[in-house]
């Protein structure tokens, strides 16, 4: 009995306390959509699987980025999702490690471009984005991208800064409509320059433009999918455009801090995040649009997202490299031509 007494208490001595997982800390960098929906769908329900805290950083990909810049020598970040394109900058600038895909057990759900965006090993995709234009059907129709410099919107359109996600696609889907739909994006950021002053803003949140239209200011912006939720909510007669030279869209990706002192936990957060039940739970409140094949929607919800394998494939998305190799460029030029 007395030994079998000291194996027991040598076991309970070499099993962690409760409390010394509840002491674990994990700091996430995200975007600030949406915030109230991931606590409640990803951050509140991975809080309760670990028993960990879950301290949350929010704000634009340069803001974001810029802090992991500063803190390189000593993160103070874990994790950050970002585009594709801050993804590639990122890994360049040594500020990720390489993620260790054989720990994360969804992997092998996602779609196939979502497993290696970058083609280095340094992120992975966690949702897709169409990017289109969102209007006052009771006010405009919409039928190609060159609608938004068109004498019908000429006070009531915004459109997306070139430093933000939905700027350099925007860019891109002008250029066709124009027919100039070069890597430099000049033709596009000329006409734009042409016709500021028929712009109402240049916005850097998606928050901004649901408030604009509600207010009536505008009639017309470019988004991304990932934003169609606000608007939908919105007690106003709104739709999706579906313009001849089609969509474009991006993908935001995982990337796993280097250095960073959480890194078990982070894998832990990203295979959470990447599981079928929490990838369907953000679709079908329309927040994220699935990276796992495996979720399925009802049909009136995926109508919203970004959703299924011939619509990922049909994604035109701008190549990183392209985008980090023009960005100085496409800034200058905008800043030229545009100004703010």
């Amino acid at each position: 009995m007395k030994k079998r007494l000291t194996i027991a208490l040598a076991l309970a001595l070499l099993t962690p306390m409760p409390g010394r997982a509840e002491n674990r800390t994990l700091t996430i960098s995200v975007y600030g959509f949406a915030q109230d929906a991931y606590k409640k769908l990803v951050y509140d329900p991975f809080e309760a699987q670990c028993g960990c805290k879950l301290v949350v950083e929010t704000g634009n990909s340069v803001e974001r980025l810029a802090k992991m810049e500063a803190n390189k020598g000593s993160p103070v970040i874990d994790m950050a999702v970002v585009s594709m394109a801050d993804g590639l900058q990122a890994a360049r600038q040594g500020l990720t490690d390489k993620i260790d895909v054989a720990r994360l057990g969804n992997f092998a759900k996602l779609y196939d471009i979502a497993k290696d965006p970058n083609g280095d090993g340094m992120s992975v995709g966690y949702t897709f984005y169409a990017t289109s234009i969102v209007y006052r059907s009771d006010k405009v129709r919409i039928d190609s991208w060159a609608d938004l410099l068109s004498p019908k919107l000429a006070g009531h359109v915004a459109i997306a800064d070139i430093g933000t996600n939905q700027g350099p696609p925007t860019l891109f889907m002008l250029g066709k409509a124009l027919d100039k739909d070069t890597p430099d994006l000049a033709a596009p950021i000329d006409a734009i320059g042409a016709h500021k002053a028929d712009i109402v803003t240049f916005y850097v949140r998606a928050s901004q433009i649901v408030q604009l239209m509600q207010q009536e200011e505008i009639w017309a912006a470019p988004i991304g999918r990932f934003a169609w939720e606000g608007f939908k909510k919105m007690n106003l007669p709104v739709a999706w455009a579906n313009p001849k030279e089609g969509q474009t869209g991006g993908m935001n990706v995982m990337v796993l801090t280097h250095g960073g002192k959480n890194q078990d936990l982070a894998l832990q957060f990203m295979d959470f995040w990447l599981s079928t039940e929490i990838q369907t739970a953000l679709a079908e409140k329309l927040v994220d649009s699935p990276a796992n094949r495996e979720v399925k929607v009802a049909p009136e919800v995926a109508e919203n997202l970004t959703y299924g394998e011939d619509t990922v494939k049909a994604l035109e998305l701008i190549p990183s490299a392209v985008a980090l190799a023009n960005r100085e460029a496409w800034l200058s030029r905008w800043n030229e031509k545009v100004g703010q």
